[in-house]
């Protein structure tokens, strides 16, 4: 299969100048987390030049090297990926998929003629996990045993870095063995913003330090368990739009499971 036939051809973009403001609405909307970002070049034509994630935004943000820049200032080109990779549509799916986990990107530009014609990303490959042959393959055979994992005590600026370090974009907040919550990019990076504009600048070094994860993470989490089948899970992702789920077994996180998983998954099959 080509990735055309997989692509999503409605084009959600925006521009490098526009302010960051703008990109929230965007990723509020039309409920993604990544957008494309262009350029309109002499002949008034859109250009390709980056691409924004809420990761990036999260990460940028939450920085020593951004403290003290307010909200306003931040235009999409501050915080935007410039070295993108995009693909052709006549692509095969296969390596499309290789294409992305070699290079740790969660969607990628489709051009036709140099010219964009849609985006792919890993949500799209979870409706080829729906199939009966994904139905037999049990999550405990996918998932990620190795858990990085935050206390409901912990300062957001610590997850961030736990999540920068371990480049994902979510993470468990484990009490007591037991979960009581899910802090993702998507929770720091409205953090974050929010926290600047009611700041004032003079108190934001020394206040940030005093927001916790409880503060800001999402209580009672969806979760699975591990001998759901990659089907069940594949599903669950499309319906909710969660990029991950934890995995609990007898009340104990034992794992979790990501898109990034399901879709190593499909490489492995196609392959």
């Amino acid at each position: 299969m080509k990735v055309k036939n997989l692509m999503t051809e409605e084009l959600i973009t925006i521009d490098k100048d526009q302010n960051l403001s703008d990109g929230l609405k965007l990723f509020r909307k039309h409920n993604i987390s990544r957008l494309p970002v262009t350029n309109v070049n002499q002949e008034n034509q859109k250009q390709l030049v980056g691409i924004v994630s809420e990761r990036d935004i999260a990460a940028k943000l939450g920085s020593s090297k951004y403290e003290n820049m307010p909200p306003s200032r931040f235009h999409i080109s501050s915080v935007m990926v410039k070295d993108v990779i995009s693909v052709p549509e006549s692509m095969e799916l296969v390596d499309v998929a290789k294409l992305m986990l070699d290079n740790g990107i969660g969607s990628v530009p489709v051009e036709s003629d140099d010219v964009m014609v849609g985006i792919v990303s890993k949500a799209d490959f979870l409706t080829l996990a729906v199939g009966k042959a994904f139905e037999k393959i049990a999550v405990e055979d996918v998932m990620s045993s190795d858990i990085t994992s935050a206390l409901p005590s912990d300062r957001i600026v610590h997850a961030r870095r736990l999540m920068i370090d371990a480049k994902v974009g979510r993470v468990p907040v484990i009490d007591n063995d037991e979960l009581v919550g899910m802090v993702t990019s998507k929770d720091l990076m409205r953090t974050f913003i929010d926290f600047r504009k009611n700041v004032p600048d003079k108190y934001q070094k020394s206040q940030i330090k005093e927001v916790l994860v409880e503060d800001v993470m999402s209580d009672n989490p969806r979760y699975v368990n591990k001998d759901m089948s990659i089907a069940e899970v594949a599903n669950i992702m499309i319906e909710t739009g969660f990029n991950g789920l934890p995995v609990v077994d007898n009340g104990v996180v034992v794992g979790i499971i990501t898109q990034t998983d399901i879709l190593r998954l499909i490489s492995e099959l196609e392959s």
